[in-house]
Formats: structure tokens, sequence, C-alpha cells
């Protein structure tokens, strides 16, 4: 314990570089933002969370953006930003309705979609609803009864212990859903101080890097977070063919272009039983977190994702 209270002062007390500005915005509406970072070839729009913010696909040297870019595709990164009051009664589904699509429409053209989490999840609901050639989700739940069941009732609890706060906010704040994740497994959450206190150099900028980035990010929209807690983990009514999003009940399985879903065996924030079960399946070994920018991210995600966002626009 003082060696893991060690590391949690040195985490503390590290230098950080400042953060590189945000790319240029294509388009902007209720707070979010399409973020262009350029290339030629055809478009990919990725889909972020909503839950910790979108530069986890963008992160120094393990950029999986700029990689595609440099790769020859066009790239766009739907940035959720900060939810203002005009977002507080927009649901999960509402943020794919008057945002993810108005914003895919105004960029003229179908484009390959490219979930990450509840992204993924959201973006499937895009690619049946809006312009899109393609969909890959990463890690993405849809069968959320695929949860084991002390992690529903642990988020159970936590949201009848957060809804008065949020129904007061408008938001749910972001240091509740981190409560959440160190509930996981709080023994890993002591165990990586400890390993990072006798960390240096680039292990130990890339530790700073991560952790800042799973501790940072916006409040959840309260209807969204209503919708998540209640809706999706409660109900599971995405796995049970009940999520409605416009009206319509999105079914993957009904989807008229080509998916991957990318998963990991390993994941412990999204188990891989909760994936989808439709389309093609590309199954991992790394992290939730390591899959995008650990290490052997490059050459187990990266450059398959890239084939096959290569080979579906060329069907198309």
């Amino acid at each position: 314990m003082k060696t893991a209270l060690a590391g949690l002062r040195r985490y503390q007390e590290m230098a950080r570089e400042p953060p590189p500005p945000p790319m240029p915005a294509l388009a902007e509406l209720h707070g979010a933002a399409l973020r262009d970072y350029g290339g030629g070839g055809p478009t990919v729009l990725f889909i972020p969370s909503l839950i910790n913010p979108p530069n986890v696909l963008d992160m120094g040297e393990r950029s999986l953006l700029r990689w595609l870019v440099a790769r020859g595709h066009r790239v766009l990164l739907l940035d959720w930003g900060w939810p203002g009051a005009d977002r507080s009664a927009l649901s999960v589904a509402g943020h794919v309705e008057e945002i993810a699509l108005p914003l895919m429409r105004s960029h003229g053209e179908a484009v390959d979609l490219v979930g990450y989490c509840l992204g993924g999840t959201m973006a499937l609901a895009a690619a049946q609803l809006g312009p899109a050639r393609s969909v890959v989700t990463l890690a993405a739940p849809w069968h959320f009864n695929g949860f084991p069941d002390d992690a529903r009732d642990q988020l159970a609890a936590l949201w009848a212990g957060a809804e008065p706060a949020v129904a007061a906010l408008g938001v749910l704040p972001m240091e509740v859903l981190q409560s959440a994740f160190w509930s996981l497994d709080p023994a890993r959450t002591v165990a990586k101080f400890e390993d990072f206190a006798t960390r240096d150099g680039k292990a130990a900028r890339t530790f700073v890097m991560l952790e800042d980035w799973a501790n940072d990010g916006p409040p959840v929209a309260g209807a969204a977070a209503r919708e998540m807690f209640e809706s999706l983990f409660r109900d599971d009514q995405p796995g049970k063919g009940e999520w409605r999003v416009a009206g319509e009940i999105v079914d993957p399985a009904s989807l008229a272009v080509p998916m991957l879903n990318i998963v990991s065996t390993t994941d412990r924030i999204v188990p891989h039983a909760t994936a989808p079960r439709a389309g093609e399946r590309l199954e991992l070994e790394l992290g939730h977190v390591g899959m995008v920018v650990g290490s052997k991210g490059k050459e187990a995600l990266w450059e398959p994702l890239a084939g096959w966002l290569s080979r579906a626009a060329a069907k198309c």
C-alpha cells in the first residue's frame, strides 16, 4: 500500500504536456462538433462513447485517427463536447437523432462508421437510419444481459443513489461513473499505481496519458444517463429487440451495409458476451483500452480495421 500511495502521488505530480489544439470543426450542433482530421479517399466517421473524452482515439504517438489518415482515409470525429442545458433532455437515442444523424448528413455523402464502446451501440442506430456505407463496432455492448449480474446490480445501486442529484443537476457527473469503473476491479486500481511507482521514461508518460483520459471527461446528459442505466443496462432493450431510435427498432441483423464487430475476450469493461451477434466478428485478446492504444493495438486492431474498411469501400 505504501508503494501504491507513492505511485499515486507521483502520478499527481507528474509534468504534463499541453494537449494539442482540437482539429477544425466542419459543423457544430448542441455543443458537439464534427472534427476534420483531413486525408483523402473514403470518409470514415468515428463515434466515441458519451463517457470519457474522444482523445483515446487520438493519443499522441498512438493515434489511430492520424494513422488512418496516413493510410489513405478521410477521417472525421464526432466530438460530443460538453453537454449544456439544451442536451439534458436528450437520451442516448436522442443523441443519435439530434446530433449524430444531422452531423452525418451535413457531410453530404455516405460514410463508413466506426463506433467505440457505447459509441458503437449508437453507431449501429446511425447506420440503420443515416447515410452509411458500412459500420464497425469496437468493444461495443449490444446484449447488455451479457454483463455479469453483480456488475448490473452494482450499476443499479449506483443509479439509485445518483438519480436525485442527476434530476437536480440535469447531468450525471463523470466522478460518479468513475466510481463504477473502480468497483469492477478494486484490487487492479491499487495495483496499477503500485506498478507505476517503478515506471520511468516513455512507459510512465504513457501511463499518465491513459490515466488522465480515464479520469477526465464531461458529464453525461441526465436523460442519456437514465436511458443508459435503465433501458440499456437494466432492461437490455437493444438485446431484446426493443430499443427504438427515431421511432424505429434498431436491429443489427437487418442492416443493409457491411458490418464488423471487433471484440476482446479479455475486456473487463465491456465483456465480449455483450457484443452484437450479426455481421463479421474479429476477436482479440487485448483490454478495452489496450485494443486501441496498447503496444499491440496497431498490429491487432489498426491494420485489420484499415484493411476491412478498404475492402468495404471497394464493394460500394
